[in-house]
This record gives C-alpha cells, sequence and structure tokens, in this order.
C-alpha cells in the first residue's frame, strides 16, 4: 500500500490517479498511524513552502513523514514534496523543513527574460545508475510548475538536473529518498514510467 500524505497541499487527486492507471494500491492519508503502516509513501505539494510546513505541523504530520522518510521504506516527494525535503527555503526564510537533505531551495531569477514561474516541459539530463529513471531516455520531458528550485545539493544525491535560465537540481536519490521538481503524474508515459519504478521499489 502507497500512502500519499494529506496536509492540505494540492495535487493529491492527480497523483492518486495516476497510481491507480498503473495498478498501485494506495490511499490519501492525513492518520500517522496509516504512513507508519504503508510500504511505500509519497509527499505532493503544490503552494508555499511555509504555509505547507505550518499545515502539516497542525495535523501532526511532521515526525510521521520525517520517520517514514528515514524507514528505509520508498518514499518519494513531488514538486513541493522535494522543496520540503530540505531545511529552509527562500520562499519562506522563517519556516523550517523537514531537514532530511543539505542544498538550498532558492527562486527563480526573474531577470533573464523567462516567465516566472516555470511552467512547461523541459527536457531533463539523468545521472548515470538512476534507480527513479530506470529504463528511461535520457533528455526526456517531464512536466514543471515552479517559482522556486533546488541547487546545491549534495552531488552524489543529485538524479536529474534540467535548464530554465539556470541549471536546477530537479531529481535527488538517496537510499529510500527520492524527490522530483516536476510532475511525473503529469508528465504522460514518461511519468507513469518513473511511477511505475518507484511502485516497483523494494524497501
Amino acid at each position: 500500500m502507497i500512502a500519499i500524505v494529506d496536509y492540505g497541499a494540492g495535487n493529491l487527486m492527480s497523483v492518486k490517479k495516476a497510481l491507480d492507471f498503473i495498478g498501485a494500491e494506495n490511499v490519501i492519508t492525513s492518520d500517522p498511524a496509516e504512513l507508519s503502516k504503508a510500504d511505500k509513501v509519497i509527499l505532493p505539494g503544490v503552494g508555499s513552502f511555509g504555509d505547507s510546513m505550518a499545515s502539516m505541523r497542525e495535523r501532526g504530520l511532521v515526525d510521521a513523514v520525517r520517520a517514514s522518510a528515514i524507514s528505509g521504506k520508498p518514499f518519494l516527494g513531488i514538486c513541493l514534496g522535494l522543496q520540503l525535503l530540505f531545511a529552509e527555503s527562500e520562499e519562506s526564510p522563517d519556516a523550517c523543513g523537514l531537514s532530511l537533505l543539505n542544498g538550498k531551495i532558492t527562486q527563480i531569477p526573474n531577470d533573464m527574460g523567462l516567465k516566472v514561474p516555470h511552467m512547461g516541459w523541459n527536457s531533463v539530463e539523468i545521472t548515470q545508475g538512476s534507480r527513479l529513471f530506470k529504463g528511461i531516455k535520457n533528455g526526456s520531458y517531464f512536466y514543471f510548475v515552479h517559482s522556486f528550485y533546488l541547487n546545491g545539493a549534495d552531488f552524489d544525491a543529485v538524479a536529474a538536473t534540467t535548464e530554465y535560465g539556470v541549471k536546477i537540481q530537479c531529481a535527488v536519490e538517496r537510499e529510500n529518498l527520492f524527490a522530483t521538481q516536476f510532475h511525473p503524474e503529469k508528465s504522460g508515459e514518461v511519468g507513469l514510467k518513473l511511477l511505475s519504478n518507484f511502485v516497483e521499489m523494494e524497501g
């Protein structure tokens, strides 16, 4: 069973529908006990870093989400769910994230003639040996919607990068912990392949 964490941030149903489509048993939940029992956990999210962490705390989910991420079971963060794995974000300087990985969440510069937020399809450069991107062709296109991005992550944790005026570390992978800045559930067949890779992983 895959638990999709409900902490009040959007894109829950689109993640659920994608998992349903590939035949992966899943449940949307805000119950810490259910997260603990799940075989795998997905932390989705759209919206503000600070508001999302506040909502997670109000629902008593911070410790449960952190425990799931360090438990050894496969754990996937999507979009804002990637950013929340880090300690802080320029979006909400006073907010404390989950502090599970090293790196900086920085605003995309808006002085380069590019639209911010970044919305659309970008090709990604995949790190050799990535389990999350197994069977996915290097340079494949995924769908992005974001104004902030990861940089400065530990080199060995970066699974993929893309370019949007700046170099964006758009996927991370460390032991059982995975995350993508793009939305695999909105990225067509290649996104479903990535989700299938996650579903097939053993803890």
